[in-house]
């Protein structure tokens, strides 16, 4: 069976880059989400292996770090791994901070150790 990765807040472009890395990789669909409601709704009709969250979500500019820490306040949700896609280091420690695991950066999509984070959930 798949795994199932839940993509918030990417515009088109980096979402069809995210997915073409997963999917190609991994037994692995990716589904999109644009903003927190819809994030929180479709993980709790899930189950999602992965969470990835862009720092600043295309279509509003909210804070992704705000979407782990609600992610993480949930009883329901808090085990589910959360990663934040930012290519800024401050923005990777704050998150961990909050909850997540170390995420990626847009930069780093080929970068061998991207595939790394990622396989740790969703390899078999």
């Amino acid at each position: 069976m798949p795994k199932k990765v839940l993509d918030v807040g990417q515009c088109d472009m980096d979402h069809a880059s995210i997915r073409q890395l997963i999917e190609s990789h991994f037994d692995a669909a990716v589904i999109r989400a644009h903003g927190a409601e819809d994030a929180l709704k479709q993980l709790r009709e899930g189950p999602f292996d992965l969470v990835l969250i862009n720092r600043k979500l295309d279509r509003d500019q909210s804070d992704g770090i705000d979407i782990v820490r609600t992610i993480k306040a949930a009883d329901d949700l808090a085990s589910v791994p959360v990663m934040i896609i930012t290519n800024f280091d401050d923005h990777q420690e704050r998150a961990v901070s909050a909850g997540a695991v170390l995420g990626f950066g847009k930069a780093d999509l080929t970068d061998k150790e991207t595939e790394q984070r990622l396989g740790q959930f969703l390899d078999k």
